[in-house]
């Protein structure tokens, strides 16, 4: 059965600043990295550079900001994405980039991306899953916190977040 008591005054909250933040991260609503490149609607050549890169946003890259309070406390969060971490879905070691990664344009031929890029040493066919690799970008979230109203403390911490993608690449046959 429940129980009402009276008290003189309000019982005290005790507020978790970090758990604050963390509650204004879910309200960024903020989502893996937004793929340019690779197009799932592509061709890609093995041997040839592939530059990766993404769309910026508020909710794919950063940054983006909101507030939690609780009991008197506000605390304001700001994220941006510190990293993409690519898995090109060929067992070669990840891509990691610190940044969103440049567009490509016709201009630069056959150079490699200049910060964000990988070439692909062997053709898609082979793979179960429609002949196309099975790739992922995780983007690391770095999230600067502070009390606005309460006491004074700030804090870092990291959310990370996901997008899959698929590729296909092929082997280009030259004959003489």
């Amino acid at each position: 059965m429940p129980q009402v008591f009276w008290a003189a005054e309000a019982p005290q909250v005790d507020v978790d600043p970090e758990q604050l933040a963390r509650a204004a991260v879910d309200k960024m609503l903020l989502t893996g990295p937004d793929i340019a490149s690779p197009r799932a609607s592509g061709r890609y050549v093995v041997g040839m550079p592939m530059w990766l890169w993404v769309t910026q946003s508020p909710t794919t890259y950063g940054p983006n900001s909101a507030s939690a309070s609780l009991a008197g406390v506000t605390v304001t969060a700001t994220a941006k994405v510190s990293s993409i971490s690519w898995d090109m879905g060929d067992g070669s070691a990840p891509v990691i980039c610190d940044g969103p990664g440049s567009v490509y344009t016709s201009a630069v031929g056959k150079a490699p991306s200049p910060d964000c890029g990988h070439t692909y040493a062997k053709a898609s066919a082979p793979q179960r899953k429609g002949g196309r690799f099975q790739g992922e970008a995780t983007a690391t979230w770095t999230v600067d916190w502070q009390v606005t109203a309460g006491p004074g403390e700030t804090g870092t911490f990291t959310e990370v977040r996901q997008s899959p993608f698929t590729v296909d690449v092929r082997e280009v046959q030259v004959l003489n």
